[in-house]
């Protein structure tokens, strides 16, 4: 639908530093999502600015400075490491004459790359559109005019409006279905919540390891690599736990700085795993200088989409990269946990891990002896739904003797 010049790999990075902090982006993650996104990097011209320029985000000398970069270098690709306007990504275009992407575009861009299952690419799909049906205008001038002429008469659009039409036509059709994935997860957790399965989901910042601890805890084979938003599409693996039973645990899309509007609302359907989880791990690259900073960021997305009033402990990952970091847990308190420290890649911490997950998720249960009357029929019928039975004997009266363990509340509403 976009008449663009052809776009390739080799591409000049533009960074700008701002006095702002809310503009600031990272140069070394922004290197990291070219990468990603299978960009080879010929150049990376750099700047200072107080505000950004209306027509090419930067000012007339640094943008003939990156045309000079792209002629040098035969670059087919500018990517900025900023949000930028449709009318500057336009006015870029036409100066430098090869395809400009900000950095939303190049998230987009990545994401696409990754969905491999039917909601990750509906999801994916729905924030291409959205995005670009505000950058529809490039490619269309010279057909912004009424259709006319013998076989022509049509209903009066101009190209470009057909285009939006046909655009909004297939968000509403993917949001629809989207809908409807959303309604088979409901059905999935109430199904698990109804069985008492407790759900730990793993977030974090993209690329802290959440798919190798995954990978460790569950025995599977999620993909893995060291490149950011490896992982799109949510996996589910259930696992068994000593003392408590078995256990659903999530492995979640990674998040990152000024994670785009549209990703955000499209991947709501999944993000919902998380805020419906009963714990989170926070997965942190203790080896990344900007730790701090991403654990911020995260929480940040995690308010955003409701899931801060979960209950969270942070795994500090990658011990195995710092000399004299050994597994632990940190208490507060017999029963509250900090953090419990881990390297997924070599196993280091598991059993902690396991320890630390027991002790949190095992709070809310209750184990006890329960001595049922024979009229008391439907309480027991009850308790074996709702899969919290351990075992059973009747003595000669004809009493049921069940040994239960499940939630404190549940056991409340059997009882009163």
């Amino acid at each position: 639908m976009i008449d663009r010049p052809a776009g390739g790999e080799r591409a000049v990075l533009v960074h700008i530093d701002f006095p702002d902090s809310g503009m600031q982006e990272d140069l070394s993650e922004f290197k990291e999502l070219a990468r990603s996104a299978g960009a080879e990097e010929v150049a990376v011209i750099k700047g200072h600015r107080h505000a950004p320029e209306p027509k090419y985000f930067v000012g007339s000398g640094k943008a003939d400075e990156i045309r000079a970069s792209v002629v040098a270098h035969k670059a087919e690709l500018v990517l900025f490491n900023h949000a930028l306007s449709p009318g500057q990504e336009r006015n870029l275009e036409r100066l430098l004459e090869c395809r400009v992407l900000d950095r939303t575009g190049l998230i987009l861009d990545i994401f696409a790359q990754r969905a491999r299952s039917f909601e990750g690419k509906l999801q994916v799909e729905l924030a291409l559109l959205k995005h670009m049906s505000s950058r529809l205008v490039r490619g269309w001038t010279h057909l912004e005019r009424q259709r006319g002429g013998i076989g022509l008469r049509g209903p009066g659009e101009t190209q470009l409006e057909t285009d939006r039409r046909l655009i909004r036509h297939r968000i509403k059709l993917i949001s629809q279905r989207l809908i409807k994935v959303r309604q088979q997860r409901d059905q999935g957790r109430r199904a698990r919540h109804k069985a008492i399965v407790p759900t730990v989901a793993l977030v974090g910042y993209t690329n802290a390891g959440k798919s190798t601890l995954f990978n460790r805890l569950c025995g599977a084979e999620v993909y893995v690599a060291n490149q950011l938003f490896a992982t799109l599409d949510p996996t589910l693996r259930r696992i068994e736990l000593p003392e408590l039973g078995p256990v659903i645990l999530a492995d979640t899309v990674g998040f990152i700085r000024h994670l785009p509007h549209d990703l955000v609302d499209a991947f709501r359907a999944t993000l919902e795993e998380v805020c419906e989880a009963d714990l989170l791990l926070h997965v942190v690259d203790l080896h990344d200088e900007r730790m701090q900073s991403n654990i911020t960021q995260v929480n940040s997305v995690l308010e955003s989409i409701g899931g801060d009033s979960v209950p969270q402990v942070l795994v500090y990952n990658k011990i195995d990269l710092l000399p004299g970091f050994l597994p632990r847990i940190d208490h507060v308190s017999a029963e509250q946990i900090t953090r419990v420290w881990v390297s997924a890649q070599e196993g280091k911490g598991m059993a902690e891990l396991q320890t630390a997950l027991v002790t949190l998720l095992g709070q809310n249960l209750v184990q006890r002896l329960l001595v049922l009357k024979p009229q008391d029929a439907k309480v027991r019928a009850a308790l074996y739904q709702l899969n919290a039975v351990q075992s059973e004997t009747i003595d000669e009266e004809g009493n049921f003797h069940l040994l239960v363990r499940l939630p404190k509340v549940e056991l409340e509403k059997l009882f009163h």
